[in-house]
């Protein structure tokens, strides 16, 4: 049974159409990916799903059974609540439902009406459906799968890592026992671990999904299916992202071939209605409208390659060489009051060094780089740059631009030099051309917002270029011309990315930042997972090392745990071995995507945990009593 039919489909703005006629279904296992320009109405899609937009013509058909989940770009939150309460908001119904029932318990104590007796019953009964006995637990408890511990719970929403709000958005879904998943952009700010994570969540996922996404790696894993939006219409093709490139390209030659003929016709047509003008008679004219119609007619049926359509084309200059030594980086140390982020981090950069710096969120990949563009200070060690060094700053947050500007005056204010039409020109190579300079800031979408801010470092001519997750908010094309531009850059790199295509391409060094320190990898990508598989094979010919215990101490030990076998304290001390040992069992299972992605499986675990703590607890106060009998 179809979770999801749409028919001719049609939506846009009153600047322009989207897409037309768009048709597909989504059957109960499906795995889409959803792909296309930025600007194409990939996320205008999902809300036409979820019905937060009403689609212009067509519709949409709901199984009766679907229950969507919708995972948005950015998390729409109260900033200063913490995860855990931002998480619980799954269940703001619940806990609604739960304020009502005691205010009513609070009432029956002075007037027991029937009235508010049946209220009390049926919020009770509900209470029980909508799990409210256990949604507190089932809440913690899937926060921990995803890699939060105890204390990540008290953070606030504002000082959450990107990756953390991702994970904290994927907690909700989760929780909100959704069928069909509708997510756009999953893995932007998500580390390397994270992201493997997520694709075997989805791989092992049971119901079905539509995931926007920019990352072909991460597509070609987890989709079974593509949709792509482009020239305002809806491709639906069975296979992964590799797949639909290839029979996309087949019908890209076909469509250019079509395109050169109707290009060809159009052209006949014009030469003869000129023609026709030269003649300056009455029955010419009736030809000449009859001819522009025919145009008018191939017109609208015509289809443009993309070959044809405009691209970004832009390239990062210098104007100064920098000298042989870029970046010098020392004993660096940086914590918060709440967080160590990391301490003893030495790095040496030099002249067109390409370094990638990776490692898991919160280790402050994204800190270090403020500390280097001097936005925030070290608590320990230094740093210092080379001679002729002209940095060029990129972040992640997009969130330096002026909201009230226009895309004009973003850019000339920044570079009052420039004459306009130069700073057009400039804005012309990353597609914002005629009216579109006019366009407020606050109105463009995250891609622009990123384009905008490369056109602005691009502008200065840095040569060493600082860019904290810059291919996060681009589309394919866009982050295929970054990716050749940066080739091409004679300056230096120090990027923060997850985007393993781009790092594969493009490093020269990676360098893995943990809390305690930094490890360099000369080489891409493929280096860096080599050198991680060599040490998950040391660590694991260090676990299986035989040790050295002393065999008499091991004799006694034996023998002393078989006298006290004996006592009740030994049975006490089995049983709390016993209920620990369930109890990390059962963490470790809440870890493992395959069961975090079945629900009955998540809210069983839950409460065995919660049942088994306080057994656990229970036993301890036993322990206690029979050692003080001794």
């Amino acid at each position: 049974m179809s979770l999801l039919t749409a028919q001719n489909l049609t939506f846009g703005f009153l600047d322009g159409v989207l897409f037309k006629g768009a048709a597909f279904k989504v059957e109960e296992t499906d795995r889409v990916g959803l792909i296309g320009a930025n600007g194409t109405g990939k996320t205008s899609l999902f809300r036409l799903i979820t019905g937060k937009y009403d689609p212009t013509e067509g519709g949409i058909v709901r199984g009766k059974d679907v229950r969507i989940g919708y995972m948005e770009q950015y998390l729409d939150c109260d900033e200063e609540t913490t995860l855990y309460d931002e998480a619980l908001t799954v269940f703001n119904d619940v806990i609604e439902m739960e304020k009502e029932l005691e205010e009513i318990n609070e009432k029956l104590l002075y007037n027991s009406d029937l009235a508010t007796i049946e209220r009390q019953l049926r919020l009770t009964e509900e209470l029980e459906r909508r799990d409210g006995l256990v949604y507190k637990a089932k809440t913690r408890s899937a926060l921990m799968g995803l890699g939060f511990t105890e204390n990540d719970l008290s953070l606030k929403v504002s000082s959450l890592s990107g990756g953390q709000r991702s994970k904290l958005s994927l907690c909700k879904l989760l929780l909100s026992n959704a069928n069909l998943l509708l997510l756009d952009e999953p893995t932007n700010n998500l580390d390397t671990e994270s992201i493997i994570w997520l694709e075997d969540f989805l791989i092992k996922y049971r119901g079905a999904f539509i995931v926007v996404s920019h990352d072909r790696y991460f597509l070609d894993k987890v989709t079974t299916s593509t949709m792509e939006i482009s020239h305002q219409k809806l491709i639906h093709t069975v296979g992964n992202y590799s797949v639909f490139q290839k029979l996309k390209a087949e019908r890209e030659l076909t469509i250019e071939r079509e395109y050169e003929k109707t290009i060809t016709e159009i052209k006949r047509i014009e030469g003869i209605i000129e023609q026709q003008k030269r003649f300056n008679q009455e029955r010419n004219y009736i030809t000449i409208a009859s001819k522009e119609k025919q145009i008018e007619r191939l017109k609208e049926t015509l289809v443009v390659p993309d070959k044809v359509l405009k691209s970004v084309n832009f390239s990062f200059k210098t104007d100064v060489r920098a000298g042989d030594e870029v970046l010098v980086v020392k004993g660096l140390q940086k914590s918060f009051p709440d967080k160590d982020l990391f301490k003893n981090f030495d790095l040496s950069v030099y002249r067109e060094d390409k370094v990638f710096l990776l490692g898991p969120n919160g280790c402050g990949k994204s800190t270090f780089l403020k500390i280097i563009n001097k936005e925030i200070t070290a608590d320990n060690g230094i740093f210092r740059l080379g001679s002729n060094v002209k940095i060029g700053y990129f972040d992640q947050n997009i969130d330096k631009l002026s909201s009230h500007k226009t895309v004009l005056n973003e850019v000339w204010d920044m570079y009052p030099f420039m004459n306009e039409t130069d700073v057009r020109s400039a804005l012309a190579m990353f597609l914002f051309r005629g009216e579109d300079v006019f366009k407020a800031v606050s109105d463009l979408s995250g891609g622009e917002r990123a384009k905008i801010s490369l056109l602005k470092i691009m502008l200065a001519k840095p040569n060493f270029l600082i860019l904290d997750e810059p291919t996060n908010h681009l589309d394919i094309i866009s982050r295929e011309v970054l990716e050749n531009a940066l080739s091409d850059f004679n300056g230096t790199l120090l990027v923060v990315s997850h985007d393993r295509y781009f790092i594969n391409k493009l490093a020269t060094k990676i360098v893995h930042l943990t809390h305690e320190g930094a490890v360099d990898i000369a080489g891409n990508y493929e280096a860096y997972l080599n050198f991680r598989e060599a040490m998950k094979q040391v660590a694991t010919q260090v676990s299986h090392q035989k040790p050295t215990t002393n065999d008499y101490k091991l004799r006694k030990e034996k023998a002393s745990n078989e006298r006290k076998r004996r006592t009740q304290i030994a049975k006490t001390e089995a049983e709390i071995e016993e209920k620990e040992a369930l109890i990390g069992e059962t963490e470790a299972l809440l870890s493992d995507p395959e069961v975090t992605a079945n629900y009955e499986e998540l809210i069983r675990l839950t409460e065995t945990l919660d049942q088994t703590r306080i057994e656990l607890e229970e036993l301890y106060l036993q322990w206690e009593d029979l050692q003080s009998e001794e």
